[in-house]
């Protein structure tokens, strides 16, 4: 654990929001055209940005500016909570790039789009 905190402290972060005045922990606020913005910080060197929460994906994967999708199922079952996608307007075909099983259960599924 202290080596995922080690690197998630040091990474840069981006927060979208509209309300935020001010954002800390290495974070650059993200405002205004998000479809403009992701791109922008696309083009940037890097890894990649790495996306997380129910409502940023939604609204990226209307702009179609995924580029790769990597879901992990635990071995629970919840039946609450918030659905991954909900209200999406388009199917998004998927391509199933690589799959990991971890010890405990969980699989890491990567995809990318099919275009």
């Amino acid at each position: 654990m202290e080596p995922f905190a080690q690197t998630i402290n040091a990474a840069k972060k981006y927060v979208v929001s509209s309300t935020l005045e001010r954002v800390d922990w290495n974070a650059e606020l993200v405002r205004g055209d998000l479809g403009k913005a992701v791109q922008r910080l696309k083009r940037e060197s890097g890894k990649g940005l790495f996306v997380g929460g129910v409502k940023l994906p939604l609204a990226l994967a209307e702009l179609g500016l995924i580029d790769e999708y990597e879901f992990v199922v635990q071995p629970r079952l919840a039946g609450h909570g918030p659905t991954l996608f909900a209200g999406l307007s388009k199917h998004v075909d998927l391509k199933l790039v690589s799959r990991l099983e971890f010890g405990s259960g969980a699989v890491a599924m990567r995809y990318e789009p099919r275009r």
